[in-house]
């Protein structure tokens, strides 16, 4: 195997351990995880469209996406910084807020995605 190829394998081991720490060690990101999944199974029941389907992966990633930031941050900030600082503590909360953002503009997309189709399920029963 060449060294391309091996450094190529080696990047996917760190990210793959990357997710390994964000998901053994932030309850946060668990709880997006978890409503990652309900999104799914909604999906698959609710039989929503491909384009929904694109629609609600998107969303669903940049929420994971924004708490892996939020996750690397904080831990870059408290192993350089592991004293009370100001400015470290406001940027670890704009990155927090960075999250919510997401975490609102998905539950939104799925409103907007599920709650019709859940409607005229239930209309129909």
């Amino acid at each position: 195997m060449d060294e391309a190829a091996k450094g190529l394998i080696k990047s996917f081991g760190n990210a793959f351990k990357g997710l390994w720490i964000l998901f053994s060690t932030q309850r946060n990101a668990i709880i997006h995880l978890c409503f990652m999944g309900l999104a799914v199974i909604l999906g698959v029941l609710l039989k929503i469209s491909f384009t929904e389907w694109a629609i609600i992966v998107l969303s669903s990633g940049m929420v994971i996406a924004a708490e892996s930031f939020n996750t690397a941050l904080e831990k870059l900030s408290d192993t350089v910084h592991p004293e009370r600082n100001e400015g470290i503590g406001s940027a670890k909360d704009i990155a927090a807020g960075s999250v919510l953002i997401t975490a609102i503009a998905a539950l939104v997309v799925g409103i907007i995605i599920f709650i019709p189709k859940l409607y005229l399920w239930i209309s129909s029963i």
